[in-house]
């Protein structure tokens, strides 16, 4: 049963974190290129510079991505419970570290990183430097997890 659990957290993992995390890195370099091109809200863009709809497209669908897989990665820790409970490791110096990084990178994708998305999709606009360090800081957040994750500093389990 943990060889289970533990192959759905990681696939879960895999197929849910990975968008999001490439989504969002992904979306800060957009939102420049919308800002600056003519034609959409609050642009600073040359005069006769082109691709505003596709630039406006590509960061809606950016940001379906993260919305979507952000509510899909829920599996991700309910699988890491279950398999941590299973392996009797979730009293585990790096297990609790990890489950307080994954919660801090949700309320960061939560609080910080999906609010601006919206605000720069609906034309309110916001700083893309801001954007991308928020960004920046969930992505460091994952891959701290995905390394502690796989070197458990401290395991004795043989896994």
């Amino acid at each position: 049963m943990t060889k289970f659990l533990l192959a759905v957290h990681v696939l879960a993992a895999i197929v849910a974190v990975g968008p999001v995390t490439v989504a969002t890195s992904m979306f800060p370099p957009a939102a420049r290129r919308a800002l600056a091109a003519p034609g959409t809200p609050g642009a600073t863009g040359a005069p006769g510079a082109t691709g505003a709809p596709d630039v406006i497209g590509t960061l809606h669908l950016l940001h379906r991505i993260c919305r979507v897989y952000a509510l899909v990665g829920v599996v991700v820790p309910v699988f890491g419970f279950a398999t941590a409970s299973e392996m009797g490791v979730l009293e585990s110096g790096w297990l609790i570290v990890s489950i307080g990084l994954t919660a801090l990178a949700a309320v960061v994708l939560a609080a910080l990183v999906l609010p601006a998305q919206s605000a720069v999709v609906e034309g309110r606009g916001t700083d893309p430097a801001r954007l991308a360090m928020f960004t920046g800081m969930f992505n460091l957040l994952w891959a701290t997890v995905t390394v502690l994750m796989i070197v458990r500093p401290g395991s004795t389990t043989g896994a």
